[in-house]
């Protein structure tokens, strides 16, 4: 028997483009109060206002990007834990979405059930936040608290700053930037400031440089503008790109909170107008291509920058599963410490 298996687990995906799907989908994901961090009577009727129109909307975006094999999220996660085999030798690879199935608690139950005691746990999303890192852990600890396993956690920490990453990034998008373009921009999945704020309320995210400059570790380690700026300044270091060739804006504003700035959609005017004729986009948050990459980039945005004076926009595809990727995730993982 094997003695030391591996959890990858990413966002999730509605089963399919149905609006019935996507609803239940949506409903799971909203509801989360990592997600949507109000009071649950006020969450849940925000959600239900949210759910009236937007299961429509999602299901035709989702159907215009959805692959014979199904979701394009699920099914390149399952690559890279195909993938992930080759390079994990201490146990079997699985795979969980934190919505959607396969979930983290029947994954973790029959990990259990097959005698796997110790498990790492990969929540596959470089920079932290509350509503992407820690509601997986929490999660995975509800399930082994809950159900009683008799597991052992070990969890992978972000990874927005590790060399095996920044290569991996490197690797895969260099052949992208050895073509002539105007600009690069690195459009990171938004959060509305709020939840910054409440992990640091003494720190500022105003303005567009570097909000964590200075600050101390305990701050840069919660702060997921800070890392999403050291992850794109790190990537631009390594590929040698000059300054005013790149920048950096976040993407996937829900409701009318204030996010964090640059807004993707905002910096796609602005550098159209400014002349830049061809641009790329990566999206360096996600590890795998998904609604948001190829639908929100990869098909409006793209039409925005041309109605808004830009010629060609070409969306540099994430790290999915490719070989440097997976040996370099494999890595990563042989690092994470044990859960507490």
């Amino acid at each position: 028997m094997t003695d030391h298996a591996l959890l990858l687990v990413n966002l999730g995906s509605p089963a399919s483009t149905s609006v019935a799907d996507v609803r239940s989908y949506l409903n799971q994901f909203l509801m989360d109060p990592y997600v949507i961090d109000l009071p649950w009577p006020v969450r849940r009727l925000l959600v239900s206002l949210i759910l009236i129109k937007r299961p429509e909307q999602s299901a035709h975006a989702y159907a215009s990007i959805w692959w014979d094999e199904g979701s394009p999220l699920v099914v390149l996660s399952r690559r890279l834990q195909q993938a992930m085999s080759g390079h994990w030798q201490h146990g079997p690879v699985e795979l969980a979405m934190r919505y959607g199935e396969p979930s983290i608690e029947s994954t973790l139950v029959r990990m259990a059930a097959a005698g796997h005691k110790r498990i790492t746990l990969a929540p596959l999303y470089p920079q932290f936040a509350d509503s992407t890192t820690t509601t997986v852990i929490e999660e995975a600890k509800r399930v082994v608290r809950d159900k009683n396993l008799d597991v052992q956690l070990s969890v992978l920490q972000p990874f927005y700053d590790q060399p095996e990453y920044l290569d991996a990034l490197v690797t895969t998008t260099k052949p992208y930037l050895e073509q002539d373009f105007d600009h690069l921009l690195m459009s990171f999945h938004g959060l509305p400031e709020r939840h910054l704020k409440k992990i640091n309320p003494g720190h500022s995210f105003e303005g567009g440089g570097d909000c964590c400059a200075g600050a101390p570790p305990e701050v840069v380690a919660t702060c997921y503008r800070g890392q999403c700026l050291r992850t794109a300044a790190e990537f631009a270091r390594r590929m040698g790109l000059p300054e005013g060739k790149w920048s950096v804006s976040f993407q996937s504003r829900l409701g009318r909170a204030k996010w964090i700035e640059p807004y993707t959609e905002a910096r796609l005017d602005e550098l159209a107008k400014s002349g830049v004729k061809k641009i790329l986009v990566m999206c360096p948050a996600f590890v795998a291509d998904c609604i948001e990459t190829l639908e929100e980039i990869g098909d409006r945005g793209k039409e925005q920058f041309r109605e808004a004076g830009g010629e060609e926009l070409v969306l540099v595809p994430c790290l999915n599963d490719d070989p440097h990727w997976a040996r370099a995730l494999s890595v990563l993982c042989e690092r994470a410490p044990l859960a507490l």
